[in-house]
């Protein structure tokens, strides 16, 4: 039978991956159609799209994970194929199988290999059969002492969720209940597994792609970076890797991709011990990886050209993979703040702009390619993932590509919302990465007050605070209609300087005082041999030891954000009178960020531990604990399991004992 032709395909996704499959489909001439939940009705991935489905509602369960909708919607729009992506449903083997008998081709590997390698159980004893290397398998019945640390793992689906490091064994039981939890949440599945935890270990994957004519092994990848058991930094090949184990893990992957008849494309993931230079089998996706593209750069090809390829039944016999070319760095940027435990964020993306972009979804040589579901003025919701973008840097060398992407990640200018930009930069230039010693654990034992600081250092804030409050002044006198000739801050007598406060990340406890001198010229009360240069609304332009910057001005509402050569600082004006309303009572547990909550374990009245866990809420996907801040007596709870709040919502009041005390 030979191949047959896509004509119309649905991407069952949303955000960078679907608008990165309709990139291909354009150039090969396939229609496309996209499915939207009632949140993502204005995001660019389904202007993107040929035709575009409604899937009414907003969480994953009521959308992109009803299979039966998808289907429903790709009949409707006369698709004839469906890509699913990753995440969602794209290793779902009950999905795979209905878009089947639907009549539709489906962009994957078949029903049963999916549901061969779905389970992390059953698919570590196939892969144990064929002779790949794998962990041992534990329950909480069987662990012991001597196995810690163990680390309980959902058995469907990845991204570090359903995911926990258990480092006591009286800890297993409640561990294994959260994360399965959260694995029924994110995935529809909440089986889990225990197994050793190798905590220096790399994180090692092998690009494959199964055709009738064989499989295709296309290198491996370095994701050893990681946060919470999510992928930060990713990279082609993988570095300081011995010949001799880049050839095994090579040869492992193709005997686990062909010990299940393997169609499409496949990442088979391995565990790398440094130490004893031994590697395991940690799990098969069989899907499109979110870190492809570091992979299409140094190997020269397009991974969903030839899923489409493969799914159409086409040959390719005549692929041939030389040696990578090069190297390829990817990093994922998020709505987060790292140095809030990567609490993530929401709201409206302002501004993003990322200097030096070659290419956009595809690699057109050396440079970088930037691939984002989202742009200035999209929002980032509560519903999905906060990923913003995958920025990805191919350069001759790994040290090329780690400055370029760093330099250029450094210039972005993205504003709206509390990013990991300056972690990342920091990361690219830090020893550990720069020289290949990470492990999979490193970063969440890192100092983040370091890696995370501003990229521009301690001159930064100060610096840009003055030169936002003298264009602020600016501003304000050339918007007067009555005073718009008299210099800004102009006093007959000058007594005491102008005072401007600025508030600094979520905080409104966090202050940034700045005192300045206007009228004919202006000049900080603070910094001292800092001369102004020029002042517009837009720009300043300051010198401070003999060097000369100039800093960009942009203002949003309250936010103001500075950029120069020393970095972004986002600043916010301060309100001159505060609403008695945003104020809280002593002892209120507010909500860290928008989003459901899912558990309550406390009522009024309790008396309560320092650290008990009182709420659980989830967002983006994630479940996090809000625990007593001290011990006392609970004595508000206005949170209801299932209820959407907003971040600062009070949730909960807990009065402390010592409190109590002094008042008795």
């Amino acid at each position: 039978m030979g191949p047959h032709v896509i004509n119309r395909l649905l991407v069952a996704n949303r955000g960078e991956i679907a608008r990165r499959v309709f990139r291909t489909c354009r150039e090969l001439g396939i229609e496309t159609v996209a499915v939207f939940s009632s949140a993502d009705e204005g995001m660019p991935f389904v202007r993107d799209a040929d035709a575009a489905v409604h899937l009414p509602g907003n969480a994953p369960a009521e959308t992109y994970l009803r299979g039966d909708l998808v289907i429903a919607a790709a009949k409707a729009a006369g698709a004839d194929a469906i890509h699913p992506g990753y995440g969602f449903l794209s290793e779902n083997a009950a999905f795979a199988r209905a878009v089947v008998e639907a009549g539709l081709t489906w962009v994957g590997p078949a029903p049963d290999s999916i549901e061969k390698m779905g389970s992390k159980i059953e698919s570590k004893k196939l892969m144990e059969a064929a002779g790949v290397p794998v962990l041992g398998s534990l329950t909480a019945d069987t662990a012991t002492d001597a196995d810690l640390p163990l680390l309980v793992k959902a058995s469907a689906g990845g991204g570090g969720r359903g995911m926990r490091i258990v480092n006591a064994l009286a800890d297993l039981p409640g561990e294994i209940e959260k994360a399965s939890s959260e694995a029924a949440s994110a995935f529809g599945d909440g089986t889990v597994f225990v197994e050793p935890y190798i905590q220096t270990g790399r994180h090692i994957e092998v690009q494959v792609m199964g055709t009738a004519d064989g499989t295709l092994v296309f290198g491996e990848r370095d994701c050893s970076v990681q946060r919470r058991h999510q992928k930060v930094i990713e990279e082609a090949p993988a570095p300081a890797l011995p010949d001799a184990t880049r050839k095994a893990l090579h040869e492992a992957a193709k005997a686990a991709a062909e010990a299940i008849d393997y169609r499409g494309a496949g990442t088979v993931e391995f565990l790398y011990d440094v130490a004893k230079d031994r590697f395991y089998f940690l799990e098969m996706n069989t899907r499109l990886q979110v870190e492809h593209p570091v992979t299409e750069a140094v190997y020269g090809v397009d991974l969903v050209a030839l899923q489409i390829a493969v799914a159409e039944g086409r040959s390719l016999g005549d692929v041939t993979i030389g040696e990578p070319q090069g190297h390829a760095i990817e990093v994922r940027l998020y709505a987060e703040d790292p140095a809030h435990g990567y609490q993530p964020q929401s709201g409206r993306i302002t501004r993003f702009e990322l200097p030096g972009v070659r290419s956009e979804f595809t690699t057109e040589g050396h440079g970088i390619r930037l691939d984002s579901g989202v742009g200035a003025g999209d929002e980032i919701g509560t519903f999905y993932d906060a990923m913003i973008a995958k920025v990805i840097a191919f350069a001759p060398t790994r040290e090329q590509a780690l400055r370029q992407l760093a330099g250029a990640l450094a210039k972005a200018e993205l504003h709206g919302l509390t990013t990991n930009r300056d972690l990342l930069v920091n990361l690219l230039r830090d020893p550990v990465v720069v020289d290949a010693t990470m492990h999979t654990t490193w970063l969440d034992g890192a100092d983040l007050a370091v890696l995370g600081a501003p990229v521009g250092g301690a001159d930064a804030v100060p610096l840009s605070g003055f030169a936002a409050a003298i264009a602020l002044a600016e501003r304000a006198r050339l918007a007067s209609p009555v005073q718009s000739r008299i210099p800004a801050g102009f006093r007959n007598v000058v007594s005491q300087p102008q005072l401007t406060t600025f508030l600094r990340g979520g905080s409104d406890e966090d202050e940034l005082e700045v005192r300045w001198y206007g009228g004919r010229s202006f000049r900080s009360a603070d910094l001292d041999g800092v001369v102004v240069h020029e002042v517009t609304p837009e720009q300043v332009v300051l010198e401070e030891g003999g060097v000369r910057r100039g800093f960009q001005i942009h203002v949003t509402g309250d936010a103001v954000d500075v950029e120069s050569s020393l970095g972004h600082v986002a600043l916010r004006r301060k309100p001159r009178f505060v609403d008695p309303s945003s104020q809280v009572a002593e002892g209120s547990l507010l909500a860290p960020m928008p989003g459901s909550v899912v558990a309550v374990h406390a009522a009024v009245g309790d008396e309560v531990a320092e650290g008990q866990p009182l709420l659980v809420m989830e967002a983006m996907k994630m479940q996090h604990t809000i625990a007593a801040p001290y011990a006392g007596t609970v004595t508000e709870l206005s949170a209801t399991a299932g209820q959407q709040v907003e971040a600062g919502t009070v949730l909960a009041v807990v009065q402390s004992n010592e409190s109590s005390e002094e008042e008795n």
